[in-house]
């Protein structure tokens, strides 16, 4: 396909016509390549076996990476330094994708080796994931990627397989949405503070059918970590995608990593990346702005991750919405998290104090929460479990002594995986129990049946594991 290069482009555009196997039509979705299919246990069963029914092979083995995480224990290792799968609908998942990527030729790190984690986790620090890469996985949070200024978004189970079968995919083209971040972050105040902002301004559903690009002072001044859980979470707020443009913190991030180019065509690579950034002059079909400077920590007080707030702030009262169904919602959702209008979520007691997901479970995310910690205790009242999201990460922060400074401060420090973000192998909350959570959702049940999640930033979540209730980290911090 031809492309009109003279014509500003915005960075998703310059992805997506890079990929246009055959453009979308007024009656056809386009058919898009994708360079990177990732690969797990959950969403993987049903397409492997339409793979056998059909008499399909994988078209691209070699482009295809599967790990274990949704359904692995995070307990520690038995005395054979083998973690131990005691949940037989598990232990059979797990036993079904060794099997399948055996017979298709996918390479696996399977549960127990030293690159296994969460899928999420392992793209970026293997080097797998680059800019201007299509990336698709079975999992609503492949939007994680895009921090590395690739189009990387989730796909249902039927596409699974269709990717598998042929390595493309026919895809709608979305719209483009810039949300720009200018100023600098506050101590206390991290990346996550800024999501949680982002969608706490624009709603669950105020991206629906757009890619965002996320631009400006702030976000230019994110680590790869910091720019990872603020794509990660673009889906919560209905988003098909999160980028930020490629640049030098990126370069540094990748070179070096065991996939990433080498030689000449790691500098090949670099001069075609540098490419990658939105032209001036690009134009979006919609734009949001946010200043960091006004940012303070944040933490959600409902059922979904825009009902967020500043963490000083108060919960809103339902009575004051005019919009009935928004009214409705907020309702049920207080009274879900037996919270009452106008209450303050400082000083409430929690349970527990989750540190981990594909959010918050990289070795910046275990630094910060250890630094905090170094020298305190975790309340009595509260279980704090730590959950690295990779082998990789778990092995840097023992390197680091970071787990015995979790330890010591009475919190579990546990093996890498999903753990308590989906409530999965026993890490989960009971009935009625609050958690602080570093993950990305807070629905209904997401985190244990009857359990009640305040989203937060690593920070947050440790200074009330700290106390034994809802803390504002700057008191810690400062």
């Amino acid at each position: 396909m031809s492309v009109n290069t003279t014509t500003p482009r915005t960075l998703f555009e310059k992805v997506w016509q890079n990929h246009l196997v055959r453009p979308q039509t007024p009656d056809t979705p386009a058919v898009l390549y994708i360079d990177l299919h990732l690969v797990h246990e959950v969403t993987s069963p049903q397409a492997f076996a339409q793979l056998r029914q059909e008499g399909l092979k994988v078209r691209r083995p070699d482009r295809t990476l599967a790990t274990m995480d949704h359904s692995t224990p995070t307990t520690p290792r038995n005395a054979l330094g083998i973690i131990p799968v005691t949940d037989t609908m598990a232990a059979a998942q797990l036993d079904v994708m060794r099997k399948n990527c055996a017979d298709f030729g996918i390479p696996l790190y399977d549960l127990g080796t030293s690159n296994q984690g969460i899928v999420h986790v392992i793209g970026p620090e293997q080097g797998f994931t680059q800019p201007g890469m299509t990336i698709v996985c079975g999992d609503s949070h492949t939007s994680t990627h895009g921090a590395f200024g690739a189009l990387a978004f989730g796909i249902g189970t039927s596409e699974v397989a269709h990717v598998l079968a042929t390595q493309c995919l026919l895809q709608s083209s979305p719209k483009t949405m810039a949300i720009k971040v200018d100023g600098r972050l506050s101590s206390g105040v991290s990346a996550k503070d800024i999501i949680l902002a982002i969608i706490a301004k624009i709603g669950v559903g105020g991206g629906t059918g757009y890619v965002v690009e996320y631009m400006g002072e702030a976000i230019r001044s994110l680590t790869m970590e910091g720019r990872m859980t603020i794509c990660n979470m673009s889906i919560e707020g209905g988003a098909r995608a999160g980028m930020v443009a490629p640049d030098d913190t990126t370069f540094q991030y990748i070179a070096g990593r065991p996939y990433a180019p080498k030689g000449e065509a790691w500098d090949r690579a670099v001069e075609g990346w540098r490419q990658l950034p939105s032209d001036d002059g690009a134009k979006f079909d919609a734009e949001v702005t946010l200043n960091a400077d006004e940012l303070v920590p944040m933490i959600t007080y409902g059922t979904n991750p825009g009902m967020g707030m500043p963490i000083t702030a108060h919960v809103p009262d339902p009575d004051k919405l005019t919009d009935a169904s928004q009214k409705m919602a907020l309702d049920k959702a207080l009274r879900y998290m037996a919270l009452q209008p106008g209450q303050q979520l400082l000083g409430k007691p929690v349970d527990v104090v989750f540190v981990g997901s594909c959010t918050n479970s990289r070795i910046s995310d275990l630094r910060e929460a250890a630094r905090l910690i170094k020298g305190r205790k975790v309340a009595a009242n509260v279980r704090m479990m730590v959950v690295p999201g990779s082998q990789q990460v778990k092995a840097q922060a023992e390197a680091e002594g970071l787990d015995k400074v979790f330890r010591e401060a009475g919190a579990e420090w546990r093996e890498a995986g999903c753990s308590m973000c989906i409530a999965m192998n026993g890490d989960q909350l009971q009935p009625g129990q609050y958690a602080v959570s570093t993950s990305n959702r807070n629905f209904e049940g997401r985190q244990g049946k009857g359990g009640r999640t305040f989203l937060a930033s690593p920070l947050t979540a440790t200074a009330t594991a700290i106390n034994g209730v809802i803390t504002d980290p700057r008191e810690l911090t400062n």
